[in-house]
């Protein structure tokens, strides 16, 4: 318990304020987010976002600066994969065919000052 909460609260908390940064860090470089925590097949993309003609599934991973690993590091073979499922099922459901698609990761560390570093993998797999 860390101040009266689980470590799975804790966790779920950071990971919905990355995910509200990395919101706002994408509006302010001209992205048009048109879904938020997409579910499918016992999984989800965090953002799927329009960046121009472009249609572009985002993970987005958040760490501590304490963490011993990387954000990046935890998007292996087994999650890219699952996020395509998830994307080829987001496609069919909206019936986007012929729409030119790109998977980006977008980390975020939280720094001992509170303040945020971005770094945004653009086809990232």
């Amino acid at each position: 318990m860390v101040f009266g909460k689980s470590k799975k609260r804790v966790a779920y908390e950071l990971g919905r304020a990355g995910e509200d940064v990395a919101s706002e860090y994408l509006r302010q470089n001209k992205y048009r987010i048109i879904e938020r925590g997409f579910r499918f097949l016992r999984g989800e993309i965090d953002l799927i976002a329009w960046d121009g003609p472009t249609l572009v599934f985002i993970e987005v991973k958040t760490r501590h600066m304490s963490s011993f690993s990387y954000p990046e590091e935890s998007v292996n073979t087994v999650k890219r994969n699952q996020i395509r499922r998830i994307a080829r099922g987001y496609l069919l459901r909206n019936t986007l065919e012929n729409v030119e698609c790109r998977f980006d990761v977008l980390t975020l560390t939280i720094e001992y000052s509170g303040s945020w570093a971005i770094n945004h993998i653009k086809d990232a797999f």
